[in-house]
């Protein structure tokens, strides 16, 4: 221990007349700012500064945005496919120049890893074939993909057509595009708007991997999560998907990472969604500020992780090695919400429009194979341990948790891990709207969550860039339009028309503002709105069914209002029918008729009964 030893010159030990005792003005500022800040010091420990001065945390929490994102019930099988030609070992030495690609390690690109047979491209790979030489390095540092971007765009502006260094590509989750490319574009229009980063293709869809788990208690009761603290890269992806369940519930996110609001869901934030399960598993805590509506307390309180929001194999590392959290929701049920897009460098792409045509249609083959071919799945999940080298997997890993898995964690409790699918040239032609009587999906995805990050982090993502400057379909349908493509439709679970369903289970429901004629089923000029918000949250639920619930006020004969009610409901069916067929085949809408009987305020005031004339949408997982 170091000891503090204070000595005393005798000559200041005898006591000091105050009038011999000159001090100058400078030396009265001093000897105040050594009292002020000792006493300073004191209340800060003490916690009485924060009690007479309380300062405003960065922002109050709120709830975030709400948008439908249903249940999905996973299935990655398709037509099987007998012969599937598998790769060689040997590397591949043609195909030109050798594109590189950063992506994160992800079951999403199953069908990316067998396409190209290694880490490198391997002779018979059908990469190969499509004279195509990539190589594929994990990274799962989001910031560190954007900087091989910028280093790729910058040699290419400075003269070289085919740069040595950064990467061709990345690939990330769809659903956090808005706040990667916010920040990505800003930069990269610098160098020049012809340098900026484009999505023009996926390559699968995360569907159950990807999750925010807690305790069992907060999926029972998602008010008792108030006040749990949730660790994981922040403003993307996983953390969209607590978002959701927040929006869903009406529960507020404080998206100040640096106070506690025990009225909300607290956040740590993480480098990557490996440190986030870490810092469940080694219990990890800390002190903060408490906040009551974005205002500190005075209060200080030690916090600790509760919950998580990560992928495979973050899932996995926490059910093996410590347990005792579920899946609170996941892709899985948000089915829609999170496709593995593939970005790369507008300028580059267009002055390689055959390869990068070529590089997809690899991709969209080895997906296909993938689905209809176990060994093909096999060969995938090897590769994908070569590229991603995780400590204690081998391809079998990859392969189970390709199609999840329900296990048993460290507590013995039972628990899904894992799950994705691979896209082939047909989702991506329907996830993109490219497709007769099919909505654009992935706008949708990329809108919706683009508006929450803005919301909750209005400093950090003020705005982000529009659809149409971000997206570059023209390659997938060049290759379709070459393939003489015929889209199939996504398969959907048919709902019953009967008036009571007992077999699901209804994950959200959502009154939309559809105004109708007064007294009749048909829209006013003004429904056009509400109509176009109700195809966009419905059209993310994937595989579920839908149940249309029509409403009327008390004026008028009741028996007449039953029959309006469920005009107006039939309106709504019939337009999504009409406009989407491709999303809303028949027999996945049902319509039930309300008519007055369900007010949901009083029918004494105008306002009351505009109320009460509603639609409400509710939507069925399948099981």
């Amino acid at each position: 221990m170091y000891k503090l030893v204070v000595l005393l010159n005798p000559r200041f030990t005898r006591p000091i007349e105050a009038k011999k005792l000159k001090i100058k003005p400078a030396g009265k500022i001093a000897i105040l700012l050594v009292v002020f800040g000792a006493l300073y010091g004191v209340m800060r420990v003490t916690g009485l500064w924060t009690k007479l001065f309380p300062g405003a945390a960065a922002q109050e929490a709120s709830v975030p945005i709400t948008a439908t994102l249903p249940r999905y019930v996973n299935n990655n099988s398709t037509a099987p496919i007998a012969d599937v030609k598998m790769p060689e070992k040997g590397k591949f030495d043609g195909g030109g120049d050798q594109m590189r690609g950063l992506i994160w390690a992800w079951n999403a690109q199953m069908g990316m890893m067998f396409a190209n047979g290694g880490p490198e491209t391997t002779e018979g790979s059908l990469m190969a074939e499509h004279h195509v030489n990539l190589k594929l390095t994990r990274q799962d540092d989001a910031a560190k993909m954007q900087d091989g971007l910028v280093e790729f765009a910058t040699q290419l502006s400075q003269g070289n057509p085919q740069p040595t260094r950064g990467a061709h590509f990345v690939c990330i989750m769809g659903d956090g595009a808005a706040s990667f490319l916010a920040g990505l574009n800003a930069t990269l229009e610098k160098i020049g708007p012809e340098y900026k980063a484009k999505i023009i293709g996926t390559a699968g869809f995360s569907r159950g991997e990807d999750k925010f788990m807690g305790p069992d208690s907060w999926k029972q009761n998602p008010a008792s999560s108030k006040g749990g603290v949730v660790t994981g890269y922040l403003r993307d992806g996983d953390w969209n998907i607590a978002m959701k369940w927040l929006g869903d519930n009406n529960l507020k996110n404080n998206p100040d990472e640096k106070t506690y609001d025990p009225d909300a869901l607290n956040w740590i934030a993480t480098n990557d969604y490996i440190e986030a399960a870490e810092k469940y598993i080694t219990g990890y805590t800390e002190e903060r500020d408490v906040v009551k509506n974005g205002v500190k307390t005075g209060e200080r309180k030690k916090i600790k992780v509760d919950g998580v929001v990560t992928w495979t194999p973050g899932d996995v590392s926490i059910a093996s090695r410590k347990g005792g959290l579920v899946s609170i929701v996941s892709t899985l049920e948000y089915s829609a919400q999170m496709p593995c897009v593939i970005i790369s460098i507008d300028a580059w792409c267009k002055n390689n429009r055959e390869k990068v045509q070529a590089f997809l249609s690899a991709i969209f083959d080895g997906s296909a194979a993938v689905r209809g071919n176990p060994d093909a799945l096999r060969k995938g999940a090897e590769v994908s341990q070569e590229v991603y080298q995780e400590k204690n997997a081998n391809a079998s890993y990859w392969a189970r948790y390709f199609k999840g898995s329900e296990e048993s964690d460290a507590t013995g409790k039972k628990i899904r891990l894992g799950g994705s699918s691979v896209n082939d040239l047909n989702d991506n032609m329907l996830l993109f709207g490219k497709v007769s009587g099919s909505a654009n999906v992935y706008k949708a995805v990329y809108e919706t969550f683009g508006n929450i990050v803005v919301q909750q982090y209005p400093k950090l993502v003020s705005e982000y860039p529009a659809y149409e400057s971000i997206v570059d379909t023209s390659y997938i349908e060049e290759i379709a339009a070459k393939s003489n493509f015929k889209a199939s439709p996504t398969p959907v679970t048919t709902a019953k028309t009967s008036t009571s369903d007992t077999t699901s289970r209804p994950v959200s429901q959502k009154v939309y503002d559809i105004k109708f004629e007064t007294g009749r089923a048909s829209f006013t000029s003004s429904a056009n709105a509400g109509l176009r918000r109700l195809m966009v949250d419905t059209v993310i639920a994937g595989n579920t069914t839908i149940e249309v619930n029509g409403h009327t006020d008390n004026v008028g004969n009741p028996s007449a209002n039953m029959k309006l009610s469920e005009a107006r409901a039939f309106a709504v069916k019939n337009w999504l029918e009409k406009n989407y067929p491709q999303n809303f085949p028949e027999g996945r809408i049902s319509v039930k008729a309300h008519g007055q009987t369900e007010p949901i305020a009083e029918n004494s005031s105008e306002n009351g009964r505009a109320k009460n004339r509603r639609v409400v949408i509710k939507i069925r997982s399948a099981s």
